[in-house]
């Protein structure tokens, strides 16, 4: 993986909530909020939380008194989560490493995690954390993308930015797909002791309202735009630009209508 395929930081937390979120994210945190509330948990955690897309939801139907912790790796993502909320709403932001969390054993009964796992150098150590902060019947729920081929705006967007590069293609677009089979997953589950596990896969097709907003935050809301910064002699706009005619010729013009598909696990403590 990457060495900074983790890396939201600058620019990227705007374009990534503005431009990403209501394309890509905001249907699947509607389900996984769905799935979460019905738990009665009354101490929650979100791992990877990025600009609060999920947290908001959530928040929004969890019990008042619940309380609720939101972290990231990225400060500046947590920043925009935090500008959503008021005072008095019973929510803690906290910068957390996923495979080295800060909190005592036992100290939530519910954690989620929209779309952060396959981020996770460590995976199984990731669960193992979830396994030890998480009390006993407490549940981990969280989702990941399937593979590029079953989202093919990805496949999109990384064939679009390798062709700028040829020699040295951006790798980024691999890093969030690459964990989409769920036996892996699973296999990943049981190493770090999780037995009960359920999951589901949900197929959407997406209706992009603003597709250059979405080519654009495909470039610019990501660590994708600091690949090309670093690699340099190309102008990220023209990047977006091919980014756009090439969505527009696989999906359509105007308003385009794209297939999404992303895998959920429900996964119980004894």
């Amino acid at each position: 993986m990457s060495t900074n395929a983790a890396n939201f930081v600058g620019d990227i937390p705007h374009h990534y909530d503005t431009g990403l979120g209501p394309a890509i994210f905001h249907d699947y945190a509607d389900r996984l909020v769905e799935r979460c509330t019905a738990t009665g948990a009354t101490d929650v955690i979100e791992m990877a939380a990025g600009t609060g897309i999920v947290s908001r939801k959530l928040r929004d139907h969890l019990d008042p008194d619940a309380a609720l912790t939101v972290t990231d790796l990225n400060a500046p993502m947590l920043d925009i989560a935090q500008s959503k909320f008021s005072e008095g709403e019973n929510v803690l932001f906290q910068t957390a490493d996923a495979m080295q969390l800060p909190f005592d054993d036992d100290s939530f009964d519910l954690m989620l995690c929209q779309f952060g796992v396959m981020f996770f150098p460590d995976k199984p150590a990731s669960f193992r954390e979830a396994k030890r902060v998480l009390r006993p019947g407490g549940r981990y729920v969280f989702n990941v993308w399937s593979a590029m081929s079953e989202n093919p705006f990805s496949e999109v967007a990384h064939t679009v930015a390798a062709s700028f590069f040829p020699d040295d293609p951006p790798g980024f677009y691999k890093v969030p797909f690459h964990y989409g089979d769920p036996d892996v997953v699973r296999a990943d589950l049981a190493i770090a002791g999780w037995l009960d596990v359920e999951h589901l896969t949900t197929r959407i097709d997406k209706v992009v309202a603003d597709p250059q907003g979405f080519a654009t935050a495909l470039v610019y809301g990501n660590p994708l735009i600091e690949q090309i910064r670093e690699r340099g002699g190309v102008d990220p706009d023209e990047v977006a630009d091919a980014m756009l005619s090439a969505l527009q010729g696989q999906f359509g013009m105007g308003e385009m209508t794209m297939p999404l598909s992303a895998t959920l696990f429900d996964c119980r403590m004894p």
